[in-house]
């Protein structure tokens, strides 16, 4: 067993006129970590999408420890020694966390010896950084969760080169660093090569050796972490003449009158636990609350239980002093939006087109519905606005919105939420899997929807994002709110010291 090297020859793919790939030689040394950096549509996934034999090229080759393959398909590259963990969940979803362990292997016996089998997967899971459940599904698992199944998945078969596609965006800090701290002393020890896929330049800086730039499917840069900066590979992944990214002036201001408030909410969670605990919560206008926690902490819960998703078990919900149960009429009355995380599946009809689920909260109402008859041309027509203003890249307003990025679907259902001066924004990892142009655009319209006086509860499972963004800051551990701190006094060892429910290593700090 050894790191294997990978090289590719002017690596090609089209798709019909498109071409998302074009002619790329790129050089990964074995035993290192190699980022990949590149805006969405830049050609990342379908490079090494084509590696491991998920596409075919259309020209060019692979060359793995310098030999050419043929990897026509996933089998050869899991056959070779290479794995990949997608951006998008491929776990079954009906399975346990034990059965898709045992899946990911691709061979597996007619019978299984599942007390010979569990002891193994326990004695994996004692050399893995983090640890899940063995007997929960994916059901149960928060996003952040199914993100650390897909690693284990790929660390599970000991692959020699392990490709990952954004494996971070729901982890914390702390997990992210723990995860790829443990890859980079594999890939040190010679044991694994590492292709990291990420928007992080912390991560680039912090874990991998070298460095590649794609823009519009060319290879525009490629060398030693040590040898170039984070302003020169932004610059090199944006192009020159472009500005790096937009900025909204955050403005100085004292909050107003409470605009939401939550007081002692429970709320059950997927089996029969109590996800969320006598919760207490308040936002002002003109304030971003950004809410802190490892993933499963019942944050997930939080947000269904606010949006209507979810029962609650007990507590109440003011918005403006009234009672709120996330109706459709009081979402209107009231001015409450929603971003969840994962839009597409949480806050979008797929097969609809963009101007159909960009009419989702008005369609039914004047002006735009009239005894019984909606206006369909006028709410293209404002959907052709939107996707305008918003810079929503699609192939028009009667697409599918399943057929747009996942950062372009961010833009068409944050174009809905924020329409008619929303005074309630409740947002949930606003930013999963999107490059840091989209990231501070919608960033942007958080803090200009602040400054003009709408009260902000965002959940993020980046802290990094919240101590940008946010005013506030509250820490969700088992349910509970454990610290709240103004963000401008936040320390990042002391969160992250709550959020791992170590208080008493934070308190000396906090004193």
């Amino acid at each position: 067993m050894h790191a294997l090297g990978l090289e590719t020859y002017e690596l090609t793919k089209r798709f019909g006129a498109f071409t998302a790939l074009d002619a790329v030689s790129l050089q990964v040394r074995p035993g290192t970590v190699h980022a990949l950096l590149g805006e969405n549509g830049a050609g990342k996934s379908t490079l090494v999408k084509c590696v491991v034999g998920y596409h075919r090229p259309d020209e060019g080759a692979v060359m793995i420890d310098g030999r050419e393959h043929d990897i026509h398909s996933p089998t050869v590259a899991r056959d070779l020694g290479i794995g990949m963990v997608y951006q998008h969940f491929t776990v079954v979803p009906g399975m346990t966390v034990a059965e898709n362990l045992l899946l990911a292997r691709g061979r597996l016996p007619a019978v299984i010896d599942w007390r010979s089998a569990r002891a193994e997967l326990e004695a994996f899971l004692q050399t893995t950084p983090f640890r899940l459940d063995l007997d929960a599904t994916p059901a149960d698992l928060a996003a952040g969760e199914k993100q650390k199944l897909e690693i284990l998945k790929q660390l599970f078969l000991r692959p020699r080169l392990l490709i990952l596609d954004e494996p971070t965006s729901v982890l914390t800090p702390q997990e992210a660093d723990e995860v790829l701290g443990a890859l980079r002393a594999c890939a040190h020890r010679g044991e694994c090569t590492v292709v990291l896929i990420t928007h992080k330049f912390r991560e680039v800086s912090e874990h991998a050796d070298d460095v590649s730039v794609l823009r519009r499917g060319r290879l525009v840069q490629s060398q030693a972490v040590a040898a170039t900066t984070s302003q020169l590979l932004a610059q090199a992944m944006v192009g020159e003449g472009r500005p790096l990214q937009p900025s909204v002036a955050r403005e100085s201001r004292t909050p107003g009158a409470v605009a939401f408030e939550i007081r002692g909410l429970e709320v059950m969670g997927d089996r029969g636990e109590t996800a969320v605990r006598a919760l207490d919560l308040k936002v002002r206008r003109g304030e971003i609350v950004g809410v802190a926690g490892v993933s499963g902490n019942g944050q997930r819960e939080l947000m269904q239980a606010l949006t209507g998703q979810r029962a609650r078990r007990s507590g109440s919900v003011r918005v403006d002093g009234r009672e709120f149960h996330a109706t459709r009429r009081q979402n209107r009355e009231l001015r409450v939006r929603s971003l969840p995380e994962e839009p597409l599946a949480n806050a979008c009809v797929a097969e609809l087109s963009v101007a159909q689920n960009m009419a989702l909260r008005q369609f039914d109402e004047p002006p735009w519905a009239r005894a019984g008859w909606v206006r369909w041309n006028g709410l293209r027509r404002r959907a052709r606005d939107w996707i305008g203003e918003y810079g929503v890249k699609t192939q028009g307003e009667r697409a599918a919105i399943r057929t747009l990025s996942g950062g372009n679907v961010q833009r068409a259902v944050l174009a809905r939420e924020l329409s008619g001066q929303a005074e309630l924004l409740l947002v949930s990892n606003p930013v999963f899997g999107l490059d840091f142009a989209a990231v501070a655009e919608i960033h942007d319209r958080l803090v200009a929807a602040r400054n003009r006086g709408a009260a902000v509860l965002l959940l993020s499972e980046d802290l990094d994002e919240l101590m940008a963004l946010a005013d506030r800051i509250v820490v969700m551990s088992e349910g509970r709110i454990v610290h709240d701190v103004a963000a401008g006094a936040a320390d990042r060892h002391e969160l992250g010291a709550f959020m791992g429910g170590k208080a008493q290593e934070a308190l000396p700090r906090a004193a």
